[in-house]
């Protein structure tokens, strides 16, 4: 045995045993025998002279290896890995010579303790040695004399010649081989009497030393070659390639076979993090959207004169709003249209009219109108009434550009855009060339906003939310939107924009494929038929979903008639606008569900009485019945449209059968009175807990169930959708809501079911909802020939596997990483 090394404390604080490390990898001496620090400096220094042999990417953990051998691994906290680097900065790197004592880090605290488990500092010595601590429980400056460590025989040499066994394993690691898994895969390699090798990206490793394996710097993806000699390599071999694909003692992530990982930011990337309100993704040119106040005089030059001025400019903004509508496609031309209907709102006009008479210019009496009610939406603390007071802002900013003001119209914009701004309007979309945006990320804003609609109209992937660090980013900054996680990447590396780049045009390419193929009928490999339906709110969106491959609608969403409108619509107008979209779709089915008012979607042509929780009030069903004239002129109106495949009623969270009884005897006093013979199916749609649990009778009085995932998602997990804080948290693959589905499944006996909602347009939930039973889905027009496509690659036998692996789950999470592995 050679003489020991003495190491001095690399930091100073307070020194403890290794066993008081709040993790069992250090405790239980998993990677070797030492002490640990709790620091109360920033500085990490040598504990010994040597060389540098590991410097880890995300500069958390750095070895030394003396010229005795010795092997010291000083890393800094508990899953500081997951910082990605923050709060380091190097002041070594691999392959310098150290003395004791020079710096080898610089530590931001502050920043490690509000992202790490703990900044406990473990001293270990990963290979071959014996250890003892000099002090413990004290208070050590750095350089102090802290542990003695002897070195051990080294271990025999290796014999040459080729291996005996080898095995290849995918690395599913999210942050790689760090010294927790590491230290598991050394352990386990050291109980065999096989010499052992890992090689990864041209670098090899000793199986047994967990340095070595640090080194290799494997990271999540990576293959690892496993090579062993002697007489036992092949069990060797094949235990830790289980090990390793078990994911060493962490969780594994999916890899998706064939397909390229979400991207990853390396590490020290910039990333600013926002709620996904059009999925897509794009790599282009930041370009910010910074429209200043528009000035405006406060005094008019006489009352007739400013409100003829304030009528011409409502015109004109009306106009050519009314105009965008005609040329826009589904949920872009009613933003469009409910834009317009706000210039004749009589609350706006009251107040400008108000202020006008009181000398006010146009310009200030209409901002005056327009912000006051803006604020009051922002009061009732409803986040999507909120979000309407975008929409006021967004009419307040036209009607004064058209009374004279400087326009705050954007500049020319670089091919491939990415368009940052605090929000977005509606009119922006007017103004801008599209042609050259390839996203979009906002500070505020929310999911249902309604300038995220007009994005996911559009198909322009959308970030909103991100917080106020957009507006921080420079003008021409290379960024990457990943509108499918929620993540803007600000100046990624470029074999990262490389990687997407190379994706986008995969995509574009599946999805030529796939829309060739959309207008057959779709069925999974093994023959099962099953009907992908449409969620629609308009004719042309109808005509559009068929030219996608839409095989009916599923989803008639009528409330498209009633918004920022004054009066409710006639039974003759819904009967015009049910048709029209009854012809688009052909003879193909149409499902038109009753009014779903109330809750976040409040209605100014309907009214209702303030609620502390909308959500649980008045809404839905509960609003027909309130206004019972209103359910008898929208059965009216369906009585009158001629649906080739027949009509279809579909009522909007049903709480019991006692209400679908209600419902079917207004339709037959509908009916005589009106002296037609029009039968109509009656369906319920299932969106809480408790339609769930009385699914069994509910089935036994509709004709048809739809499940609303939606409501659904929200009432079983108590989470509002919308929230700002905690949107990002709402996941309709929650175990909790597959569970619920399997329950109506299971409850609706003959009945037929079909999902609607965000659960059946996400691609991971499909073949979860297939293995359930559901034979129907109704889906956002644009997913539906990629859903298509990839039905057509199940089987049910494996979409079976996937759900009862999934309700077995217990997060989302975990749900979604069973889906990417997919069926064994």
């Amino acid at each position: 045995m050679s003489a020991a090394v003495t190491l001095g404390a690399p930091l100073a604080g307070w020194l403890m045993p290794l066993e008081e490390v709040p993790d069992p990898a250090f405790a239980d001496r998993l990677l070797g025998d030492g002490a640990a620090i709790d620091p109360v400096d920033s500085l990490l220094r040598s504990p010994c002279d040597g060389t540098v042999t590991m410097l880890a990417d995300t500069r958390h953990a750095v070895t030394i290896r003396t010229d005795s051998g010795i092997e010291v691994l000083v890393h800094v906290g508990i899953d500081t890995v997951r910082l990605r680097g923050e709060g380091f900065v190097a002041r070594t790197r691999p392959g310098a010579r150290v003395r004791r004592g020079e710096p080898l880090l610089e530590l931001d605290l502050d920043r490690l303790a509000r992202g790490a488990a703990s900044l406990v500092t473990p001293i270990v010595i990963t290979g071959d040695g014996r250890v003892r601590l000099l002090r413990s429980e004290v208070l050590v400056g750095a350089g102090d004399a802290i542990l003695d460590v002897a070195a051990g025989c080294a271990a025999a040499a290796a014999a040459g010649g080729a291996p005996d066994a080898v095995r290849s394993v995918a690395l599913t690691l999210e942050h790689g081989l760090h010294a927790r898994p590491a230290a598991r895969i050394a352990r386990l390699s050291r109980e065999f009497c096989s010499r052992i090798r890992v090689a990864a990206g041209g670098r090899t490793a000793d199986a047994g030393s967990v340095v070595d394996l640090m080194a290799l710097g494997a990271a999540c993806g990576d293959a690892l070659e496993l090579a062993a000699s002697g007489p036992d390599a092949e069990a060797a071999v094949e235990a830790l390639a289980r090990e390793i694909a078990s994911g060493a003692g962490e969780k594994p992530v999916a890899l998706r076979a064939g397909k390229p990982d979400a991207f990853r930011a390396p590490a020290g990337l910039r990333e600013l993090r926002g709620t996904v309100a059009s999925r897509g993704i794009a790599v282009g040119t930041a370009c910010r959207l910074l429209p200043a106040d528009i000035a405006v005089p406060e005094a008019g030059q006489g009352t007739a004169r400013e409100r003829a001025a304030l009528t011409a400019a409502r015109a004109e903004v009306r106009e050519r709003l009314l105009g965008m509508a005609g040329a826009a496609p589904g949920d872009a031309a009613d933003v469009l249209v409910a834009q317009a209907e706000l210039l004749d709102d009589p609350g706006l006009l009251d107040r400008a009219g108000q202020a006008i008479g009181a000398g006010k210019s146009a310009a200030f009496a209409w901002r005056l109108a327009t912000r006051a009610a803006a604020e009051r939406l922002r009061a009732t603390g409803n986040a999507r009434l909120a979000e309407r007071a975008t929409d006021l802002a967004d009419v307040e900013r036209q009607v004064l550009e058209a009374l004279g003001g400087t326009s705050a119209a954007a500049g020319p914009l670089p091919d491939g855009a990415i368009l940052l701004a605090s929000e977005l309007l509606p009119s922006d979309f007017g103004r801008l060339d599209l042609a050259k945006v390839a996203g979009i990320c906002t500070a505020g804003g929310g999911p249902t906003a309604h300038a995220a609609l007009l994005a996911g109209s559009l198909h322009i992937p959308a970030v909103v939310g991100a917080g106020p660090g957009v507006l921080d980013v420079p003008d021409g900054a290379r960024v990457l939107l990943d509108a499918e996680n929620g993540v803007l990447h600000v100046e990624p590396e470029a074999a990262a924009i490389a990687a997407l780049e190379r994706r986008i045009e995969t995509r574009r390419q599946d999805h030529a494929r796939d829309l060739e193929q959309a207008a057959r009928p779709c069925h999974t490999a093994d023959g099962c038929r099953i009907e992908v339906f449409a969620n629609l709110v308009s004719a042309t969106e109808a005509a559009h979903a068929v030219r996608l491959g839409a095989e009916g609608c599923g989803l008639l969403r009528t409330e498209f008639l009633f918004q920022e409108r004054r009066r409710a619509p006639t039974a003759a107008e819904q009967a015009r606008e049910y048709q029209a979209v009854a012809d688009a779709l052909g003879k193909r089915p149409l499902v038109i569900r009753l009014l779903d008012a109330g809750g976040d979607k409040p209605m100014a042509c309907i009214a209702l009485p303030r609620e502390a929780n909308p959500l649980l009030g008045l809404r839905g069903l509960r609003v027909s019945f309130r206004h019972p004239e209103l359910l008898d002129q929208q059965l009216a109106a369906i009585l009158r449209t001629d649906m080739p495949a027949g009509r279809r009623v579909l009522l909007p969270l049903v709480t019991d059968p006692a209400e679908i009884r209600r419902v079917r005897e207004r339709l037959v006093a509908v009916r005589e009175a009106l002296g037609v013979d029009a039968p109509a199916q009656v369906g319920a749609m299932i969106e809480t807990p408790a339609s769930v649990a009385l699914a069994d009778a509910i089935a036994r009085e509709a004709d048809f169930l739809s499940i609303g995932s939606n409501d659904l998602a929200q009432y079983t997990l108590a989470l509002d959708r919308a929230h700002p804080e905690l949107g990002a948290a709402f996941d309709h693959l929650h175990p909790a809501v597959l569970r619920q589905v399997a329950a109506v499944i299971a409850a609706a006996g003959e009945a037929h079911v079909s999902v609607c909602g965000g659960l059946a347009s996400d691609p991971d939930a499909v073949p979860l909802l297939l293995g359930l039973g559901v034979r129907t889905l109704s889906v956002v027009p644009s997913v539906i020939p990629g859903l298509k496509a990839r039905v057509a690659c199940l089987t049910l036998a494996g979409c079976r596997e996937l759900a009862a692996a999934a309700l077995a789950a217990e997060d989302a999470a975990s749900v979604r990483r069973i889906v990417g592995e997919g069926p064994a």
